[in-house]
């Protein structure tokens, strides 16, 4: 398994000048090797050998690329092939070219061009870089990406480790996602989330306004631009903060994870800014990985598996407005608010499809993303059925 440690880099006025010519490099060789292949697809009606086209950059290229490390005018030869093998598989949209302004400024750096040695980066060409932290992953090192962000530099360093032994919670939670509240927990809990961007809103637009009246080109523009993207990059790490530290609480507490299929882009179309402000697809994405890591198990629910309208105590189905915040049954009795109700019943359902003890289940296909080591013993026991 090989995971990323994102680390802040605190480099000198030189170092940092550094930096921003190695990205500019990578962005340079980027859009030459971009200009090269579209003109021999319009030339000869077909795609460029890019090995060759990575020895004619070696010959023509400029002497400044020398001054930044190696990697960072080599690998974009690597990243446009297989950005175009993305698009012709329909995968990816067509490659662009990398604006000096509008692009993100970073460089690749392979695992025999760099060291790591405590809080200190070894970079070619820019020497020993101060770190914020240690490596946190031990490991065999594979790559690196170096980036900015805003007006903060970053290294993503990618580590290969074994497989921890870890030792899985007992619970087993059904999480129901929605708008008013981020996540209803099967046991009752109710997460709320921070939603930094509505708070941040009335900030961001002052400060876009003042940053369009700044003179194209002048000073004043590229420091309000700076402001700008520190703001962005505010509410961004709020948002992240939040997610990680959700997601690794339900994950060392929990055997067994159940959540709902939601489609991310019909809500975001109904809902629009609210739903990009919750993170509801990178709060999926961290579950994922972070139940394979920890050995938990992680049951996907149908999306159209009616949650909100089941009972969770007799089965009955009643049809409920989106308006109607509070879940009452007809048939038993039983009454709850609309959220809870929906997670005890996607906590049933998880246990459906993923029992394998002669259970019939609910006749919707629900999708295990994440299988730990464990459960095939459990299963042969049948101990879900009494969970």
């Amino acid at each position: 398994m090989i995971l990323a440690h994102k680390i802040q880099l605190y480099p000198t006025v030189e170092q940092e000048q550094q930096l921003r010519r190695a990205a500019g490099c990578s962005r340079y060789a980027w859009n030459w090797a971009l200009a090269e292949a579209e003109k021999h697809y319009k030339e000869t009606g077909k795609t460029v050998n890019f090995g060759k086209l990575k020895k004619r950059w070696n010959k023509e290229k400029p002497e400044w690329v020398l001054e930044s490390p190696k990697d960072a005018n080599q690998q974009p030869f690597a990243d446009l092939q297989k950005a175009y093998r993305g698009f012709f598989k329909h995968t990816a949209r067509h490659p662009r070219f990398k604006s000096k302004h509008r692009s993100k400024n970073s460089f690749y750096l392979s695992n025999d061009k760099f060291r790591v040695s405590g809080l200190k980066l070894r970079i070619p060409r820019m020497g020993w870089v101060r770190l914020a932290e240690e490596l946190r992953f031990p490991g065999k090192v594979m790559s690196a990406t170096v980036s900015r962000t805003a007006d903060r530099w970053f290294i993503s360093v990618q580590v290969e480790i074994d497989q921890p032994a870890s030792n899985p919670g007992t619970e087993i939670i059904g999480i129901d996602l929605g708008l008013k509240t981020f996540a209803t927990l099967s046991t009752g809990e109710v997460i709320i989330a921070p939603k930094p961007l509505r708070k941040e809103l009335d900030s961001l637009r002052r400060r876009s306004k003042q940053h369009s009246r700044k003179q194209k080109g002048s000073n004043n523009k590229r420091k309000s631009a700076m402001k700008l993207a520190v703001l962005h990059a505010r509410v961004t790490n709020v948002r992240k903060d939040f997610l990680h530290k959700t997601t690794s609480a339900l994950v060392a507490r929990t055997k067994l994870l159940v959540i709902e299929d939601l489609s991310i882009a019909g809500m975001s179309k109904l809902w629009g800014r609210t739903v990009s402000d919750l993170g509801l697809y990178e709060f999926r994405r961290q579950l994922e990985y972070k139940c394979r890591l920890n050995d938990v198990a992680l049951v996907i629910v149908n999306r159209w598996f009616p949650s909100s309208q089941l009972c969770s105590c007799c089965g009955n189905k009643v049809k409920i407005g989106l308006s109607e915040r509070w879940y009452a049954c007809s048939v038993c009795g039983f009454s709850a608010d609309r959220d809870h109700n929906a997670a005890l019943n996607l906590h049933t359902a998880g246990l459906a499809g993923i029992n394998a003890c002669g259970h019939e289940g609910s006749g919707y296909q629900h999708k295990l993303a994440v299988k730990p080591s464990w459960l095939k013993q459990e299963l042969n026991t049948c101990s879900f059925l009494s969970t």
